[in-house]
């Protein structure tokens, strides 16, 4: 069912630390032909592929005001108070990421300084598929609306009666979305990169999606638009001594096995005997789940890796970056502070992943296959951009003059060097 190792060499690790291939060449042509189509055709070619790849012909794609209220009204009353709570505390911690610099004076009346700006324009994608994903709808509005984005739209592919999730819709409103559109896929993305008849065109694109969503952001990315991250399918990794509970490790790494069959779960170890109780755990709790068939395909390419002690279970996963990394041990808080890469840490045994995913506050759009060694997650600044400004008196330019006209004349750009002597030479 899971792949088992014991006590594999540091030359071992970079093959384990593989991901579940993804051979983008064949999708490449069908998904730039979509774009090609959109960018032409507009809201007819995003129409015609809604009802190829989604089963529904939808005539207006934009929510209306009353589709909202009605769906609003229609969600149940227990699940609009646990969506109100996670703004709450997701809005809280994002609030305190908002950065204030003060004015630098580099030297006497050389004064730099920079600002955040947002970012005018944002798009969001919201997945249809198997599960609404209402949740990805918060970690995204929010930063959004709390950065300053004037317009914020939202593109999510709609039911076979042409209706959008009501918790989709719910969350959106209250997060500060200022438009709803009925479009998924590859369709969606390049609508929101080129813009249509309705779907406005953004400056950047977030949100998570197949393999063909994707590709699809890279490729507009190279066009247009920028977008929040390479984001591939969910994944998890776990460090567990003697001091975890079997039952909860199976919970969470069944947890993110659920998302589908290429997303990848790991269990890093220093216990054999954990190991196997894990693997009972995943059995027993396995047979429960409704997604069990999803969740068994995922454990199929997932590992259990036996280390002799800790601190080869935190190079191996500095080293394989997971997207979510539960410290579940001893000295966790600890051993946190060996982490290098990691998208987001769950730290000792009643931090769940799926804490993060909904209610705790933190982001749950995060990097995945690796790229938590260079990326990091979705926060308040994806949605700014940073301007930097100066401001250089008389006196201040004749302290640097000089070291800026000899630094312009050994590049050889007589022009930069001239524009400095005029003004110092100015009477």
């Amino acid at each position: 069912m899971i792949n088992r190792y014991s006590n594999p060499g540091p030359d071992e690790w970079p093959e384990l630390a593989k991901r579940p291939v993804r051979n983008f060449r064949e999708l490449e042509k069908p998904v730039r032909s979509i774009l090609k189509k959109v960018r032409e055709k507009g809201d007819k070619a995003v129409r015609k592929f809604g009802k190829e790849f989604d089963g529904v012909l939808v005539k207006k794609l934009e929510v209306s005001e009353s589709e909202i209220s009605e769906a609003s009204a229609s969600l149940d009353a227990s699940l609009k108070q646990a969506i109100d709570m996670a703004i709450a505390n997701i809005t809280t911690f994002h609030q305190q990421q908002a950065e204030s610099l003060p004015v630098t004076e580099t030297q006497p009346g050389v004064q730099c300084w920079r600002r955040s700006l947002p970012v005018e324009k944002v798009g969001l994608y919201i997945p249809g598929g198997t599960a609404p994903l209402f949740s990805t709808v918060l970690m995204l509005a929010i930063p959004a609306r709390l950065a300053g984005c004037r317009q914020i739209i939202l593109c999510t592919p709609p039911s076979k009666d042409g209706s959008v999730h009501p918790a989709i819709l719910y969350a959106a409103r209250q997060c500060g979305v200022t438009g709803i559109f009925k479009a998924g896929g590859v369709q969606a993305i390049g609508a929101m990169a080129y813009g249509t008849e309705s779907i406005p065109a953004v400056y950047k694109i977030f949100g998570p999606g197949n393999q063909y969503v994707t590709l699809a952001k890279q490729i507009v990315q190279q066009e247009s638009v920028a977008i929040d991250m390479p984001a591939g399918p969910s994944e998890v990794l776990i460090i567990a001594d003697d001091a975890a509970y079997p039952a909860f490790v199976a919970a969470d790494l069944l947890s993110q096995a659920e998302h589908g069959p290429d997303s990848q779960v790991v269990l890093l170890t220093t216990s054999p005997g954990l190991a196997e109780a894990v693997e009972k755990e995943l059995k027993a709790q396995l047979r429960l789940l409704p997604r069990h068939k999803l969740a068994a395909e995922s454990l199929k390419h997932s590992k259990i890796i036996c280390f002799e002690n800790l601190d080869m279970a935190i190079a191996f996963s500095n080293l394989y970056a997971p997207e979510h990394l539960i410290l579940a041990c001893q000295d966790a808080r600890q051993l946190a502070g060996q982490v290098k890469n990691a998208g987001s840490v769950f730290i000792g045994h009643f931090t769940p992943e799926s804490a993060g995913d909904y209610a705790s506050g933190t982001n749950h759009t995060l990097p995945t296959n690796g790229y938590a060694a260079m990326y990091s997650g979705v926060s308040l600044d994806s949605f700014v951009k940073k301007i930097t400004f100066q401001e250089i008196s008389r006196d201040g330019l004749a302290r640097i003059g000089g070291a800026v006209m000899t630094m312009a004349a050994a590049e050889g750009l007589d022009a930069h060097k001239n524009a400095i002597a005029i003004r110092l030479n100015y009477e």
